[in-house]
């Protein structure tokens, strides 16, 4: 079946209909990894998005076990061109029949270069995927801009207080759509975690004694996590251990008095270079994001800065003056990306030990 993918610029790519049939309108942005196509699908911080794939395969190893939620969080999905015949040791089915158990629309036979740069020149565009072959272009054009992403931390937080079981430090980790590998890169370290939804408040994760608190990666613009900014000044204030990710990031910036912005295209796969400027030295790092810290608007009495994307200067990362807290914008715990940085646990493992 025919399938459109119609951006809020006028532009309709022409393609084959992937998943489920229907039409579907979401924010567009691309991810350049090579691999962990599964991992992609499945990231909270997807939420509200139809990602588009730089890489021109997708799927030759099929569905294996390597989700990093309970289901996939993409609303949409746009690749050049889809395996139907993967060859895996574990594989379990194709990406194809993935899509259509999750209930989710997408797109094969998309230019995917040509609408890369089209998203690199113009910025993230909302967009629509569609099998309706009838569309009336200025009817829908409307529908397609009014679209925001919105409050989707609230979506896909854990409904409920829960603990992994460990032997180590005692870590509560506050989920603002966590990934599963967060939570098993502390644990592979011995860590018991203790798993918050994102609307806890500071008083219950402080009451509950842990020896650190992980802020997590999550979908959507930081500014709109009011809430949960008060509560994170709270648990800033409190002089606990402190490694937050990605959203978890931008929230303790905010918290205090620093200011996001909404990137030109985003930050999205497994190889964006960070300069640590402490040592110069190089990581290369996996990354989701669309927002970035304003490193000039947080107070220099307040954090100093440890990270810079390489590409473009934007922060990537803060260590908190005189507090035991320090905040990267990249995926440390990688998957699909490299493990370069995964030492920034073993950080965190230290600084809760009172090293």
């Amino acid at each position: 079946m025919k399938a459109f993918l119609i951006l809020e610029d006028g532009t309709v790519y022409e393609g084959t209909s992937i998943g489920v049939e229907g039409s579907v309108v979401s924010e567009i942005v691309f991810n350049t990894s090579m691999t962990g196509y599964l991992e992609v699908l499945t990231d909270p911080s997807y939420a509200g998005q139809a990602v588009a794939m730089t890489y021109p395969l997708i799927g030759n190893y099929g569905i294996t076990p390597d989700m990093e939620s309970g289901r996939a969080w993409a609303k949409g999905y746009i690749v050049k061109e889809l395996s139907e015949t993967p060859s895996n040791f574990r594989c379990e089915g194709t990406v194809q029949e993935f899509l259509k158990e999750q209930g989710i629309s997408g797109i094969a036979g998309v230019d995917t270069r040509a609408l890369t740069k089209r998203l690199r020149e113009k910025g993230t565009m909302n967009g629509m995927i569609t099998t309706d072959s009838d569309f009336v272009l200025d009817e829908i054009l409307s529908e397609i801009r009014e679209y925001e992403v919105g409050d989707v931390v609230s979506e896909v937080t854990c409904d409920r207080r829960h603990i992994l079981e460990g032997a180590g430090c005692r870590v509560a980790l506050l989920d603002l759509g966590e990934k599963k590998s967060i939570q098993e890169s502390l644990q592979k370290r011995g860590c018991e975690v203790e798993v918050f939804p994102a609307g806890t408040s500071a008083e219950e994760i402080l009451g509950s004694c842990p020896d650190g608190i992980m802020l997590s990666n999550g979908p959507g613009n930081p500014e709109s996590c009011r809430t949960i900014i008060r509560e994170i000044k709270r648990i800033y204030e409190s002089g606990i251990p402190v490694f937050a990710i990605c959203l978890g990031h931008q929230l303790m910036a905010l918290a205090n008095g620093a200011r996001t912005y909404k990137l030109k295209y985003g930050h999205r796969g497994g190889n964006h270079p960070v300069r640590d400027l402490g040592s110069g030295r190089v990581y290369i790092s996996s990354q989701n994001h669309g927002y970035a810290v304003d490193a000039d608007t947080l107070d220099e009495s307040v954090a100093e800065e440890t990270f810079v994307n390489v590409n473009d200067g934007t922060n990537e990362g803060f260590s908190y003056l005189g507090k035991n807290i320090f905040t990267v914008q990249f995926h440390p715990e990688a998957s699909p990306g490299p493990q370069d940085t995964g030492f920034l646990f073993d950080r965190f493992i230290d600084m809760m030990k009172g090293a």
